[in-house]
């Protein structure tokens, strides 16, 4: 009896991922917003399942799904008798669009509400944040939206492309902006928004917290964002609302240079948070900090102002202070070298009265005449005072030759800055302080735990920032139509849910099981969901021929990956050869 190798199919992850989305009924509750029309071969939530596995494989290009999917062995799991030609550009396109008109917003929660059932994960904290998906191409200009709100009746909003701060480096590009609102337990994301590409999150602020307050979360304490969310309209927006905020206080706010003196002056804070060193020669970290109350001014929907009594904690990091003296000593010697050129430039330069070298000095100082705004402050490390200084230099003559020997020399007064340079001297004392302004009370959420929300915002919607922008998830995209470039993003932030799902319920079992995986360098117990879908890259599944019989075979299938499946809570059938054969005669 012969055995030959007919075909194989590196299957590797991608059945965990269509796994935990069936486990998440994703098919389902998609189907049941957008019932299946009976001429379509792929419905929208198969064709959404579809999608995902593509972003998650490393390709999101419509036109090669299908052909990916094949490659990987994927189709007769994700539909019985599917062929690559159902999943052309068309009817992916299609789906995008069905997609957007069903409201992404309102899709988006359904899903992301029901990881929360089937898990049963806690929502303490809802972490804030923006990043901006790069477009090429040349998007025509669309009208503005005349609304961008939370209304449910109201018709989904079309983010328009457009030139704005682009987080990527590219600011020849168009953008749109992402606004994502994840879980602080392991940075589940729950909220979305796609806006415009120019939209500031300033302005974007108090939209994402009337999105995140329509999510209706029970237990949530509050909303985490950075200091753009420090703004009179916003605490006022969270003080009317009785929603909890916590938010770092700009460097800019006297608040905070108020708050950061009061606490230099203050003997050892009580210790709020203790961790080890990053390394074995590094000190032990600490936080040491307290709140106070102070009366700011905020400003309530009626626009009217008024003065309210908001918490704020000072907080010491000592690891701050570190790295933020090492990098002032490294910030001052460079700016050391920069000053001797500028003062070597000043001074190179002459006046022909008292006059043009004040209006000099006045230029160098930032206060020139017509200039408005705040004053520069060019230099951080050094304080330069100018003054005037006249001198005396030879005249050039005006004839041709060489001059008489009874000619005295002509001599003119002139004028020069003359440039006084002082280090400095900063006491090391000011580094590593932080403020962070709630409106949680005391009562509910003591310091320890205000910290911790914040230092959470480092872990959890940043990191997914970050996914997104990896190649392997939604590169600089060129789709026809905005709607379609929204919804693609939608899925996209669908697999990051998968993503930090994945990662949350392994390191959860590895440490209610003693156990650990192999990592990059050796075994671990909290490995990174891209590493657990690595450990995945060596299954295949295996044509073998025998005669005229064709028989699957799962090659590579190791006990740590069947460990997988337990903590995420998949069949191992997923794993299996299906119980078939097929004839070729």
């Amino acid at each position: 009896m012969a055995v030959s190798v007919s075909e194989i199919r590196p299957v590797a992850h991608l059945p965990l991922i269509l796994g935990m989305l069936r486990k998440l009924e994703v098919a389902a509750v998609l189907d049941q917003l957008l019932p299946p029309h009976p001429d379509n071969i792929v419905s929208c939530g198969r064709g959404v399942e579809a999608l995902v596995l593509a972003i998650l494989d490393g390709s999101h290009a419509l036109y090669k799904v299908g052909q990916r999917l094949e490659e990987r062995g994927m189709l007769p799991l994700l539909q019985a008798g599917l062929q690559r030609e159902s999943l052309n550009d068309y009817r992916l396109g299609q789906i995008l669009d069905a997609l957007f008109a069903a409201n992404l917003n309102q899709v988006f929660s359904s899903l992301a509400l029901k990881a929360l059932q089937v898990y049963a994960i806690p929502t303490l904290w809802l972490h804030q944040d923006t990043t901006t998906i790069t477009l090429y191409g040349a998007y025509k200009d669309l009208a503005a939206p005349h609304h961008q709100g939370t209304d449910k009746e109201a018709a989904p909003v079309v983010p328009r492309p457009a030139h704005g701060y682009n987080k990527d480096g590219h600011p020849e590009l168009k953008q749109v902006l992402l606004s994502l609102g994840v879980s602080g337990d392991s940075g589940l994301p729950l909220r979305l928004g796609l806006r415009d590409g120019n939209t500031s999150d300033s302005t974007e602020m108090p939209v994402a917290i009337e999105e995140c307050l329509a999510l209706g979360l029970p237990g949530v304490r509050g909303i985490v964002a950075d200091s753009k969310a420090y703004s009179q309209r916003i605490l006022g927006l969270c003080l009317e609302k009785q929603i909890g905020l916590v938010t770092r206080v700009p460097r800019t706010c006297a608040i905070r240079q108020e708050l950061e003196a009061w606490g230099s002056q203050q003997g050892p804070l009580p210790v709020l948070l203790e961790k080890p060193g990053r390394t074995q020669h590094e000190a032990p970290r600490c936080w040491r900090g307290q709140s106070v109350l102070r009366s700011v001014e905020v400003e309530y929907a009626d626009g009217q102002c008024g003065h309210t009594d908001l918490r704020f904690l000072v907080v010491h990091s000592s690891s701050l202070a570190q790295q933020e003296t090492t990098a002032a000593a490294t910030a001052q010697t460079k700016e050391a070298v920069q000053v001797a050129a500028h003062c070597k430039h000043v001074t190179a330069q002459h006046y022909a009265c008292a006059a043009d070298a004040e209006a000099a000095i006045a230029v160098y100082e930032g206060r020139a005449r017509g200039r408005r705004g705040r004053r520069p402050r060019p230099w951080r490390y050094h304080t330069l005072r100018y003054r005037v200084e006249a001198f005396s230099q030879r005249q050039k003559r005006v004839g041709r030759g060489r001059p008489p020997k009874a000619e005295q020399p002509q001599v003119e007064q002139r004028y020069r800055v003359v440039v006084a340079v002082e280090a400095v001297d900063r006491v090391e004392d000011e580094h590593g302080w932080t403020v962070l302004a709630t409106t949680v009370g005391g009562e509910v959420c003591t310091d320890e735990e205000i910290l911790q929300a914040y230092h959470d915002q480092h872990s959890t919607v940043e990191p997914g920032c970050r996914w997104i922008k990896n190649p392997a998830a939604i590169a600089p995209v060129w789709l026809e139509k905005p709607e379609r470039i929204a919804a693609l993003a939608m899925l996209t932030v669908v697999g990051l849910l998968v993503y930090a799902l994945i990662q949350r319920q392994v390191r959860l079992s590895l440490h209610e099981q003693h156990q650990a995986l192999p990592g990059n360098k050796g075994p671990t117990t909290t490995p990174t969901a891209a590493v657990v879908l690595t450990l995945f890259s060596s299954v295949m599944l295996v044509q073998l021929r025998m005669d005229n019989t064709t028989m699957p075979h799962i090659y590579g299938v190791q006990p740590h990956h069947l460990l997988v499946c337990d903590a995420i809570g998949i069949d191992h059938a997923w794993y299996e050869v299906p119980s078939r054969q097929e004839n070729s005669a």
